[in-house]
């Protein structure tokens, strides 16, 4: 049985949906104002890859994932460029889906947009007004945190210990410190719409309640994102949606983890910080991980080779069927996808020994088959034509030069000078200048050689 981590409850439960064998699962989306960044593509590799471990399972998955397409960073990006807020968010909602392309992500079940769920949005704040839950100062509209006596479970916090944060705007106009606004009223050149409160926007945390409510109900199964919004857009979602309904909101929160870049938090502060367009030209997880696809695909490409027998071969049955076991327990274990990928890289050592001693044209095809099926749940293996290993096209010279300044390859480095690029790059990696240090490793790789970094800091190559 799948077991999760529920935030919610702090432990690892059994997951059993509302609905058998239909999931509905809600997650938080981006605020359209700039590219996506490896943050963004983490959170999205994450719920794509349960939604799709899910499906892998036998459920049928109502996915919603929004856009927030009102919001003050927009307005400022609008204002900056002389542009629309419109023109702003259909420049990076179309920038999202080209880099979920790149990264096989698909689209949700439902996509919806704030602006497009207006309607929704001033129900729901309507009810909560109504049920004396939230009151109106000036044209805004405040939740209050008070009236809901449970604020701060998901979080783990008490209400009486917080104080007006750095995400929490100071307002003496509010009951207390912790009320968050459900409706802005309209400021002199934002885009505003209609309400009983007079002309505004909604806040942030009203929107992901109505559009949720919206597509899956007052009660659904799982809501997800990033560990960041735990506190205060996932808690506010929470007060405001069962203050509304009076019911449970979501069933089991999951959360992801923050990206780090060599050891440290991905941030712009520290300069570490990269879009989703910037890692498809160097990064060292993508050197590696390549290289671990190149021992896959080569062993596919021999597995294409035809052989003469016609009977299969039982050992590569009893391995094959092992493998779907012991994946399964893998992800059925909070979804541990690194036990799950272990799984795949001890069948294809099997499947490598097996070959060696001898395997049908019905068994080779039989592993490749095998090697899809249980990699759809992570998107690998699902090239009609295996593109790596030795039919891999290597770098052009320009695009190296793009990414790490002016490189000149020899195409016939010596060790001597292998040791000294591999030098210049540990002194790179010593003043944390990473990005030279992964232009240094891409030299390297468009002269054939690879780079293992050892856990004590050294590396060793081979060519």
């Amino acid at each position: 049985m799948l077991k999760i981590y529920n935030t919610l409850t702090g432990k690892k439960e059994p997951f059993e949906p509302l609905v058998p064998k239909t999931v509905r699962m809600y997650v938080c989306g981006v605020t359209v104002y700039d590219y996506c960044h490896i943050g963004h593509a983490r959170s999205a590799l994450v719920f794509d890859v349960i939604r799709r471990y899910l499906e892998y399972a036998g459920y049928t998955v109502e996915f919603v994932k929004n856009f927030t397409d009102v919001d003050d960073k927009i307005i400022k990006r609008a204002n900056e460029e002389g542009v629309s807020c419109e023109a702003i968010t259909t420049k990076y909602i179309d920038a999202y889906y080209e880099d979920m392309g790149k990264l096989s992500v698909r689209p949700a079940w439902r996509e919806p947009k704030a602006t497009d769920s207006m309607a929704d949005i001033i129900a729901l704040i309507d009810k909560l007004m109504n049920k004396g839950m939230a009151y109106q100062v000036d044209g805004d509209v405040y939740f209050q945190v008070e009236r809901y006596p449970d604020y701060g479970r998901l979080s783990k916090r008490k209400l009486e210990d917080l104080q007006a944060g750095a995400r929490v705007e100071v307002d003496e106009r509010k009951r207390h410190p912790m009320d968050f606004a459900l409706w802005k009223s309209s400021k002199p050149g934002e885009p505003s719409w209609e309400s009983p409160w007079g002309p505004g926007r909604p806040g942030w945390h009203i929107e992901c309640s109505a559009m949720s409510i919206k597509h899956l109900g007052e009660t659904f199964d799982i809501h997800g994102g990033g560990m960041d919004l735990i506190f205060p857009h996932h808690e506010n979602e929470i007060a405001q949606s069962c203050g509304a309904t009076g019911k449970e909101f979501a069933r089991y929160w999951i959360h992801n983890g923050f990206v780090q870049i060599n050891q440290e938090k991905m941030s712009k502060s520290l300069g570490n910080f990269f879009t989703i367009r910037e890692i498809f030209f160097s990064d060292q997880g993508l050197n590696e991980s390549k290289q671990a696809l190149d021992g896959f695909y080569d062993l596919f490409n021999r597995l294409a080779e035809p052989d003469g027998r016609s009977s299969a071969d039982p050992s590569l049955e009893e391995a094959v069927e092992q493998t779907r076991a012991m994946f399964q327990q893998a992800m059925d274990n909070d979804l541990n996808t690194p036990a799950a990928v272990a799984q795949l890289q001890k069948l294809r050592g099997q499947v490598n020994k097996l070959l060696q001693q001898g395997l049908s044209t019905h068994a080779r095809q039989r592993a490749r088959q095998a090697f899809r099926s249980v990699g759809t749940v992570l998107e690998l293996f699902q090239l009609d034509k295996w593109q790596f290993g030795d039919k891999a096209v290597p770098l052009k010279g320009e695009q190296i030069t793009a990414m790490a300044g002016q490189l000149t390859p020899s195409n016939h480095m010596s060790d001597e000078q292998i040791k000294a690029k591999i030098a210049e790059r540990a002194e790179a990696k010593k003043r944390r200048d990473f990005k030279v240090a992964d232009a240094i490793r891409v030299e390297l790789a468009s002269e054939g050689v690879t780079i293992e970094d050892k856990p004590d800091g050294t590396s060793r190559w081979k060519r």
